[in-house]
């Protein structure tokens, strides 16, 4: 008996994290994410699923993050109805992350076709008046919540005939899993996303048992990360620095996992006397409803966070914090002078409200755009980060004159030496490791090191290629 795989999604690439496994004639999709880079690039990737919808039997969900779990309504909408199976705090956050998803396509395809509208005419005469239209809708995101079931980690369940899931904590995000699916004496582990050591809120990440075949991620494959012990004086460095010249620093920030980690990392500055007080907003509904959900699963939490329980202590909640769910408190924060900071997502600046604050701020010298986290290719995030002095916004240029600064120390993903240490309990039974979530060269550079270390033969998939396992 064998199984095929064919991966999708986020193959030589860092997004868009979707792998078909097909195994005694049912197909299951591992993740479904949407696909980040040049617009139309993305919306034509993401809108033209490479599967039959209505041939899925089932996903099995590593964690909410919208780069692998954000195309599910678009599956939904498309036909598929069967159970998507991931971990409880998954679930309830992947509820609020589609909903905002399908919101925010719904409002920036409006706001792009209202701002075009005055050019109709114009479009018109080039023989192009289509309209911006979103991936999904929210009632497509509505319809996907039901299907989502809960299983705990380290309790396998059956999702197919002679098919069984178990996960651990992969240490990412919040409710973040690696997962093994076995069937018929086979063996197939998915890394998800692996975390690091010591990263703040959440526990550590867990080895899987052992396993035949392993899709594993390779983001940060050619780097090794700062040590963790910097970040603070670095983020205390840009909050005082920029308040010093009267500016605002905007953080664009993945809304669930790292601005749950900057604010709390910004309340023990406070605490320790290390920052100016200034006005702390995070501008962003999204962040709001999702660190609701992190108060829910409090037994996630790594030991410094439980600190603050036990102190009965909000670690999400201080006196110069202020969460913004209103559209017209969001827009008024552009009036508002400095100095203050701004928490927004989208992470990678590809979308939502974190557009509106760049629009308005990025030529001011005075202010600081904060990147905390990884930025694919081709989006704005990576532009800011490489230093451009003009940068699109909704598709028109605009002057970069803010102060840049990029802090590592944050990322949630674990780097080339902390992969090949997490890949060390399951080296000695693999047979073949396939490398996915990364970039090109990171993971050539992560293929020499496992097989130098481990002597395991390792794939680098590229989209639509398929292997079979037995």
């Amino acid at each position: 008996m064998s199984m095929k795989l064919t991966f999708w999604g986020a193959a030589r690439t860092v997004t868009g994290s979707m792998h078909q496994l097909d195994f005694q004639g049912e197909t299951y999709l591992l993740d479904c994410g949407l696909f980040q880079g040049r617009r139309q690039e993305a919306f034509q990737r993401n809108r033209e699923l490479p599967v039959h919808a209505k041939n899925v039997r089932a996903v099995l969900l590593s964690h909410a993050h919208i780069d692998h779990s954000g195309n599910l309504p678009n599956l939904v909408r498309n036909g598929f109805s069967g159970p998507i199976f991931t971990s409880p705090a998954t679930a309830d956050l992947s509820e609020t992350m589609l909903l905002d998803s399908a919101f925010i396509q719904q409002k920036d395809a409006e706001f792009i076709n209202r701002r075009n509208k005055r050019r109709r005419s114009v479009m018109e005469e080039l023989g192009d008046s289509h309209e911006v239209e979103a991936l999904y809708t929210v009632e497509d995101a509505e319809a996907t919540v039901p299907l989502f079931h809960s299983v705990l980690p380290h309790c396998p369940h059956e999702v197919g005939p002679h098919l069984t899931y178990e996960t651990v904590n992969a240490g990412h995000m919040l409710g973040s899993t690696s997962m093994v699916l076995s069937g018929r004496g086979l063996r197939l582990g998915f890394s998800g996303d692996i975390g690091r050591v010591g990263l703040p809120i959440i526990a550590d990440p867990e080895p899987l048992p052992p396993v035949d075949y392993l899709i594993m991620e390779s983001t940060y494959g050619d780097r090794f990360h700062e040590e963790q012990g910097n970040v603070k004086q670095k983020l205390a460095d840009v909050i005082t620095r920029t308040a010093a010249r009267g500016g605002k620093i905007i953080a664009p920030s993945f809304a669930v996992g790292r601005t749950q980690q900057l604010v709390l990392l910004i309340h023990e500055l406070i605490r320790e006397g290390r920052i100016p007080s200034i006005p702390i907003f995070v501008d962003s509904p999204l962040a709001v409803n999702a660190t609701d959900v992190f108060r829910r699963h409090l037994y996630l939490y790594d030991d410094e966070t439980r600190t603050f329980l036990r102190e009965g202590v909000d670690p999400f909640g201080f006196k110069r914090l202020v969460y913004v769910r209103e559209v017209e408190k969001s827009k008024a924060l552009n009036d508002l002078r400095g100095p203050f900071m701004v928490i927004s997502a989208s992470g990678m600046c590809e979308a939502g409200r974190v557009l509106h604050h760049l629009r308005n701020n990025i030529g001011d010298p005075r202010n600081t755009v904060l990147i905390t986290g990884f930025q694919a290719e081709n989006t704005l995030g990576r532009k800011l980060q490489e230093g451009w002095t003009e940068v699109p916004i909704w598709g028109e240029p605009y002057p970069r004159r803010c102060e840049v600064e990029v802090i590592t120390e944050l990322s949630g993903h674990a780097d080339q030496g902390e992969l090949l240490k997490w890949l060390e309990p399951v080296a000695p039974t693999l047979k073949k490791l396939f490398l996915v979530h990364g970039e090109y060269p990171a993971q050539q550079a992560l293929k020499a090191a496992i097989q130098a270390r481990y002597a395991i033969e390792v794939e680098i998939p590229t989209r639509g290629e398929a292997f079979t396992l037995a």
